[in-house]
């Protein structure tokens, strides 16, 4: 088995390095953090900063790569991701507890916690997170780098722009389409399309403000 490497060591990359290895999809996790001077975080070693990744990969320190960059930093999320991209692998880790149908397509740098439902003919592209009991519909596309929070349900023909954050309990009915760099807040629903990026709130959805943290 693999041995990979998770950008960011704080709750979202202990979570994910969790499900690598209790799943066994890895056999060793190594973090790398611009944040922390920790050499070991929960268990796991700490191997440098960003800028180190490139040569502990040349290294063989690692086989594999994941961004554990969560919502609140989603340019950095999709920055990472393409500045190793072509680079280094990237891996994935999709919960044993979750449906991913035959038909449905994943790209690189995938995360899927415990207990999602990934329809068919679902497109999830690129360093996309989905956190747990996500549920996607059949010909659905999420695009690149966006943040799926716990229970978020998404009907069917649904298209989703990149660097899109879908809050808690969100649900967005079938045949929407919503523009990137948007956030969708807690328990929001969403029946049409959205056309302006920013933030999103209430049944149904209403604008609040530009989103700041795209």
């Amino acid at each position: 088995m693999k041995i990979l490497a998770i950008i960011g060591s704080g709750e979202l990359g202990q979570q994910i390095a969790n499900f690598a290895i209790n799943d066994n999809h890895y056999k060793e996790i190594v973090f790398f953090d611009d944040f922390t001077e920790e050499k070991v975080v929960n268990g796991y070693p700490v191997l440098g900063k960003s800028n180190q990744v490139k040569s502990e990969y040349e290294k063989d320190s690692f086989d594999e790569l994941i961004i554990a960059i969560g919502y609140k930093h989603i340019a950095a999320r999709k920055s990472f991701f393409e500045r190793f991209k072509g680079i280094i692998p990237f891996g994935s880790v999709v919960h044993s507890t979750s449906h991913v149908d035959s038909t449905a397509r994943l790209g690189e740098g995938i995360v899927v916690y415990p207990m999602c439902i990934i329809d068919a003919n679902v497109d999830v592209k690129d360093n996309v997170l989905l956190n747990i009991g996500t549920s996607i519909a059949h010909d659905t596309v999420i695009q690149q780098h966006c943040f799926l929070s716990p229970r978020v349900a998404i009907a069917g023909f649904v298209k989703v722009g990149e660097c899109t954050i879908l809050g808690i309990n969100c649900t967005i009915i079938d045949n929407v389409e919503i523009i990137k760099n948007t956030q969708i807040g807690a328990g929001a629903v969403v029946i049409k399309d959205i056309v302006e990026s920013g933030l999103y709130v209430g049944n149904p959805v209403r604008y609040i403000r530009a989103n700041d943290s795209i």
